[in-house]
């Protein structure tokens, strides 16, 4: 995920001084810990201080792309909720809802089965002062209730949906080496400017038989998330999607990379105005979930996903009436969300349940 630059002069600059004195007290940090701190520290960090989404920001996700895309979800939603035996109440809960785009438009579909809908109980998980605004806003008709992490939302049946979530929690890096791994940490050069360089890890095992010269991506907090939705979802049923961009199998390389007014940008230059994101290994997050009790389904490229459930005939359906330069807008951007050279192969579902459960829709059993 991304956000607007439009903080005041001065306030980059600010973090990065505060970032390098702890340099100087600490030492090196590693590359999840400089992202902690450029994303959420909370006086001056990317996502604490501002809206992120948009032409005016740094990116746009695929709820603000097409309305089709949340409606898709929340028909998906309402069918998982049928075949995990019609839960009542069932948790509905988002991580990272953006501006509430997607949920408004899955809430708006789900409104079909009104027995489903009554059912729900929405919950969001948003740590940004300027998103909970936004979805305060869109989503004033359905009650939700706001939390820190997932830890604090109550128990039982659950519905979760996460869209560019995963890609936005801390990394570390490690390079091969001819005598071990090496963390890739982040210190400062001659100049005093910010600077990666590497230290010995010798304790750190990676069972994959990548030769010397490659990095691998370790996302500690992610591991964490996969194994406490897999232990819900084993306690008490349900379901999970994650939509994010990333790799299927593991593999190396580096992904580190930051976004600034639609552009990449260099991630150590500016802490706190741009967005810093790396690609999700959904291997590693699906074995994660399976370890703590839940079955993952995919990752399927997402194109493929919306095509499943039925994208073709819904923006015909948007469409219909309207005239063509308008119509036209909306294939348009269904196209982005699906073509495999723009966002439809990059882009995965994975889908978890409890173990046993019947494939999802949109998901080969």
């Amino acid at each position: 995920m991304a956000g607007a630059p439009d903080a005041a002069p001065g306030v980059s600059g600010d973090l990065r001084d505060r970032i390098a004195a702890r340099i100087r007290a600490e030492g090196p940090l590693t590359v999840a810990q400089y992202m902690e701190l450029a994303l959420w520290d909370p006086a001056q960090g990317y996502y604490a201080t501002r809206d992120p989404l948009g032409a005016r920001g740094d990116f746009t996700t695929a709820p603000e792309i097409s309305q089709a895309f949340g409606e898709l979800i929340g028909a998906w939603l309402a069918e998982t909720w049928r075949q995990a035996g019609a839960p009542d109440p069932v948790t509905l809960c988002e991580l990272g809802p953006g501006r509430g785009t997607l949920m408004a438009d899955a809430l708006r579909a789900a409104a079909a089965r009104p027995e489903f809908r009554r059912a729900l109980r929405l919950h969001l998980v948003e740590a940004s002062p300027a998103l909970c605004a936004a979805q305060k806003t869109a989503l004033a008709g359905a009650s939700p209730a706001w939390h820190a992490s997932l830890a604090e939302v109550p128990d039982g049946p659950l519905l979760l949906v996460a869209n560019e979530f995963l890609d936005a929690l801390p990394i570390r890096q490690f390079e091969r080496a001819q005598d071990g791994w090496h963390e890739r940490l982040i210190g400062l050069n001659a100049q005093g400017d910010l600077a990666f360089e590497t230290k010995a890890a010798p304790d750190r095992v990676f069972n994959r038989p990548w030769p010397p010269g490659s990095m691998a991506e370790d996302r500690p907090a992610a591991t964490d998330l996969a194994r406490a939705i897999g232990a819900r979802l084993a306690r008490h049923g349900g379901a999970a999607l994650l939509v994010d961009y990333g790799y299927f199998p593991a593999a190396p390389g580096e992904t580190f990379q930051a976004l600034a007014r639609h552009r990449f940008a260099d991630p150590l230059a500016e802490p706190g105005a741009a967005d810093l994101t790396a690609h999700v290994d959904f291997e590693a997050f699906a074995r994660a979930a399976e370890s703590a009790g839940a079955q993952a389904w995919g990752p399927v490229p997402q194109g493929r996903f919306l095509q499943a459930l039925g994208i073709g005939p819904r923006v015909e359906r948007l469409g219909a009436g309207k005239p063509e330069a308008v119509a036209e807008s909306i294939r348009g951007a269904v196209r982005r969300l699906i073509d495999p050279a723009q966002m439809g192969s990059l882009f995965k579902a994975v889908a978890l349940t409890r173990a046993g459960a019947p494939a999802p829709a949109g998901f080969a059993a």
